[in-house]
């Protein structure tokens, strides 16, 4: 008897971005505030990983398997 599963896929994608900053950590600060305020969009970018695992009945993910070998 077949049965729903419901599956998770994450993805991680990267891109380089420039910005001018006083130091590392005003770097950092400063890109967190634009990719939230989605003045950094991550598209297409360049896919480093994608996995996908099942979600069982309590909510819990399972192994992460890869999609790509």
């Amino acid at each position: 008897m077949k049965k729903t599963y419901t599956v998770v896929i994450k993805e991680t994608v990267t891109e380089e971005f420039e910005i001018e900053a006083e130091n590392e950590n005003d770097a950092i600060e400063k890109g967190i505030r634009k990719y939230k305020a989605c003045e950094w969009v991550l598209e297409p970018g360049e896919l480093e990983e994608a996995t996908i695992a099942v979600i069982d009945e309590k909510g819990d993910c399972g192994e992460w398997e890869p999609i790509f070998d």
